[in-house]
């Protein structure tokens, strides 16, 4: 089975771009988390979105703010057992940045992180919800293994970004932010990207500024983090840095599954 998450930076500007249907129709990707999709549920259903055409069946969790954050979860396989949406909490709940979907022998988290913005404004409204889904799941990995996948907003350690001297204390880059992650894996979760590839240089999202992607400055910020009694079942971990279509790339894992077919 192979996930793929995503940040779009916005649905719709996505879909008009040949990038995206290319990226499904090559890829096929069993399951595909998508943040920042920046759509109402009340647009959404005015411009009838619909990636039945696809073959996939679709979970939302749009923001209560039009055009704002918001995650969305496309399905191709018949193993969901279920979905929910949020923290159930609701200062982040209604910034619609968590979906859980169930399969048989793991959760999968799409997870889009807040930023921090400009002069840490919300520092400290990030740092409590990484509080909060550390701690949702550590409560579902009680009951089995869990996936987290999606934009972390934050470069873990210096080979996770081009120029880490120049940005100390930058949003995405403050010993907060890297401190939390830390405590994160070292509660029971596993990067899977670093686990596979200790010491390689890539990055999953470039400022549209300066032509940063085209000169390789870019940060990794999106991740799939797993049980560490799941990495096992992980055979291949890749960052997609040749697709574009967004200011970040879609990255993804591949999980061996008890199916003799994978669709």
């Amino acid at each position: 089975m192979k996930i793929y998450s995503w940040n779009v930076n916005g649905l719709r500007a996505v879909l008009k771009k040949p990038d995206f249907e290319n990226f499904l129709k090559q890829k096929k990707p069993a399951v595909l988390l998508l943040q920042e999709i920046k759509i109402s549920k009340e647009a959404r259903a005015r411009e009838d979105i619909d990636f039945s055409k696809y073959g996939y069946t679709a979970y939302w969790n749009s923001a209560l703010r039009p055009g704002y954050s918001g995650t969305l979860a496309l399905i191709k396989i018949d193993e969901c057992l279920g979905a929910t949406n949020g923290l159930g909490i609701k200062k982040f709940d209604e910034e619609g940045r968590v979906q859980t979907l169930e399969f048989s022998d793991f959760f999968l988290i799409n997870a889009y992180f807040p930023n921090s913005n400009h002069e840490l404004s919300r520092l400290d409204y990030k740092l409590e919800f990484n509080h909060a889904l550390h701690l949702y799941a550590k409560k579902l990995a009680k009951q089995k293994a869990v996936i987290i996948g999606g934009d972390f907003n934050v470069a873990h350690q210096e080979i996770d970004l081009a120029r880490p001297k120049d940005n100390i204390g930058n949003p995405g880059f403050t010993e907060e932010e890297r401190a939390w992650l830390t405590e994160f894996l070292d509660s029971g979760f596993v990067d899977s990207y670093r686990s596979f590839f200790p010491g390689k240089i890539k990055y999953s999202w470039w400022s549209y500024r300066s032509f940063c992607r085209d000169k390789g400055i870019g940060w990794r910020l999106d991740y799939f983090c797993v049980s560490d009694n799941f990495l096992s079942k992980i055979q291949t971990v890749e960052i997609h840095d040749d697709i574009m279509g967004s200011d970040h790339c879609p990255v993804s894992i591949e999980i061996k599954t008890n199916r003799e077919k994978i669709n």
